[in-house]
């Protein structure tokens, strides 16, 4: 029996070990915090639960990708599902001109929707939209399908920038900026990400999103079971000191609590730039850690967790998005009421984001939580106080209705992930330097694999297809997609 220790417990390192242990294969976790999950943690204040991340999410329409592969899994009756709106899976409110869009789930709906409000792009919008789907269809791992040994290329429109994509396509400017309503909340700049990011994000949501009911640490306690089910151990509260090398592999982990753990192979869910932290200095060379730590970060952001008075407000079925033209921070904001179980009218809680560059919170990088300082709890005080402004601007008292509302930073999210800048997808695509972010799951350490948001794709779908990709590269190619669409 082969061993894998995998160093991380988010949403990869979870289900490249549900998917080795599923193998036969044992499998030890290791997580620095003190519950598993990473993004898919949800945590209790004054008696309600939040969610850490993964708010809203595709891919569990039957057939689709990731509703098969935790069907393979044995997971998808262990967790609770609530499919959004038929007519509106996302809504988006462009602030500018006080107009409302409320998106379908579907393709073709989506396409007559958007047709109707814009009529003299309607021709524009069906090419568009079926470009997006056509480009999805270069990427065999996001439908599951078998790979050939050596990657075919791509096609232009696949690797260049979104904007070039979509200004070939569809001239009314309003249109744009509704067509890429998901770049600035999920990482992106319609200018330099590569069209095949916003391809894949776009057609997930198209065909429908969803959100866990009772909150998602359910599916990180569903993989769990599924690699302890099988005699591996997932443990917490097991930050990694050092990884020793020796002969250019991995000879154990040694964690702060003093323990070490031998295995055959070892996975990292970890930042790059963490493992680079982490791992003996001769493991790889300056150049390979140079270009690591110039790879620009996404995006942070500021998130505002609401618990709303008794029947104070409605709630509501789908994420909705805010577009502002305004200069002001925030220009840019998502929300969710998340459901719980028998959801009634009203809405208990809400978390809004709003994206933030690291540089707001650069007076204060080098402290840590619970003391960063009274001039950072007043920053916080303003920047929630400047979201419920927005918000107001859609629901006037809405300040009225809450019962208590707390805020977290990019320090935060930096400190809980250990995401460099508190980035909250990653490393950024940039279609005109791919290379410089292009990661392999197989490193120069022999037996040391990669997983998680920086290799491939970022969100539940995204990380969930790498998990495969990482977990093929020690079974054996296309071994488990084949086992995933044989299943029932």
């Amino acid at each position: 029996m082969k061993t894998y220790v995998i160093i991380g417990g988010g949403i990869g390192g979870l289900v490249t070990g549900a998917l080795l242990a599923k193998e036969g294969y044992q499998v030890t976790i290791l997580e620095k915090n003190a519950i598993v999950g990473g993004g898919l943690q949800t945590f209790e204040q004054h008696g309600v639960s939040f969610p850490t991340g993964m708010h809203i999410f595709g891919g569990f329409n039957k057939g689709e990708n990731l509703y098969k592969l935790f069907s393979y899994l044995g997971v998808l009756d262990r967790i609770m599902l609530c499919a959004t709106d038929e007519d509106a899976s996302d809504v988006v409110t462009m602030m500018s001109e006080g107009k409302t869009y409320r998106l379908p789930r579907g393709k073709d709906c989506f396409i007559a929707y958007l047709s109707e409000c814009f009529p003299a792009e309607k021709a524009n919008i069906e090419a568009y939209i079926n470009k997006l789907f056509e480009l999805s269809e270069e990427e065999d791992l996001f439908y599951l399908r078998e790979s050939p040994e050596h990657q075919l290329s791509h096609s232009e429109d696949f690797l260049g920038s979104v904007s070039r994509l979509m200004d070939r396509y569809i001239t009314d400017p309003k249109l744009k900026d509704l067509l890429t309503y998901l770049s600035p909340l999920f990482g992106s700049d319609p200018q330099t990400t590569p069209a095949y990011i916003h391809a894949l994000l776009s057609t997930l949501h198209i065909n429908g999103t969803f959100q866990f009911v009772n909150g998602s640490q359910q599916l990180a306690d569903a993989l769990s079971w599924v690699i302890e089910k099988a005699g591996g151990r997932v443990l917490a509260n097991k930050e990694v000191m050092r990884m020793a090398i020796e002969n250019h592999q991995i000879t154990g982990v040694y964690t702060y609590d003093g323990q070490c753990y031998h295995s055959d192979s070892y996975i990292s869910d970890v930042h790059p730039d963490v493992l680079l932290r982490i791992i003996d200095p001769q493991a790889f060379t300056n150049a390979f850690k140079t270009r690591i730590q110039s790879i620009p970060e996404t995006l942070s952001c500021f998130k505002v967790f609401i618990k709303f008075k008794d029947k104070a407000f409605s709630y509501q079925n789908h994420s909705r998005f805010c577009l502002s033209d305004s200069k002001d921070w925030p220009q840019r904001l998502m929300f969710v009421t998340p459901p719980v179980a028998n959801q009634g009218e009203y809405a208990e809680t809400m978390v809004i984001l709003s994206p933030m560059e690291f540089g707001e919170v650069k007076p204060w990088e080098n402290t840590t939580k619970g003391h960063r300082g009274d001039d950072y709890l007043q920053w916080k005080l303003t920047m929630k106080n400047k979201v419920f402004h927005s918000m107001e601007r859609l629901y006037p008292k809405f300040r009225d209705t809450i019962e208590f509302a707390f805020a977290a930073s990019p320090l935060t999210i930096r400190d809980y992930y250990g995401n460099k800048e508190g980035s909250n997808y990653g490393f950024r695509k940039d279609c005109n330097n791919l290379m410089l972010s292009q990661m392999s799951v197989a490193t120069k350490v022999k037996n040391l694999f990669l997983t998680g948001q920086n290799v491939n794709i970022h969100g539940l779908c995204g990380v969930s297809l790498t998990a495969i990709e990482t977990a093929e590269a020690l079974v054996g190619r296309n071994r488990i997609v084949q086992k995933i669409n044989e299943s029932r």
